[in-house]
């Protein structure tokens, strides 16, 4: 990236990012991630729960997507030692400082669907 004309980049975490944008997409980017991440802004959801939120997405997938999110430090993860295991899913706090850019990415999108798109009803 170019900072009055210099060339920079960003060493983290063991990775070079050329932009600001790459870092970001890093953590967010792809299909399915940020609408994970849209899910779990306001409360903690089990896989199942999840799943019935983003009926599109495969239960490979999602676990994928989830375990990358942990990885990386946005997700937290708890399991309950209880007969069924259960497992929640949540925003770390380091999660939960994306939620205004996922709230600014929803409304480009809202604001696209109203104009050039009609809302319709799934099941009326």
């Amino acid at each position: 990236m170019l900072i009055q004309d210099k060339e920079y980049v960003f060493d983290l975490y063991d990775k070079t990012y050329h932009c600001a944008m790459d870092v970001t997409m890093h953590f967010i980017g792809g299909k399915w991630k940020t609408v994970v991440l849209w899910y779990l802004r306001n409360k903690t959801l089990r896989f199942g729960e999840l799943k019935k939120q983003i009926p599109d997405i495969t239960e490979k997938m999602l676990s994928l997507q989830l375990k990358a999110l942990e990885e990386d430090g946005l997700v937290k993860r708890e399991v309950y030692p209880e007969v069924p295991l259960r497992v929640e899913y949540s925003l770390t706090d380091f999660g939960k400082t994306l939620v205004p850019v996922l709230d600014a990415i929803a409304k480009w999108g809202r604001n696209l669907g109203e104009t050039e798109g009609k809302l319709r009803e799934v099941n009326p």
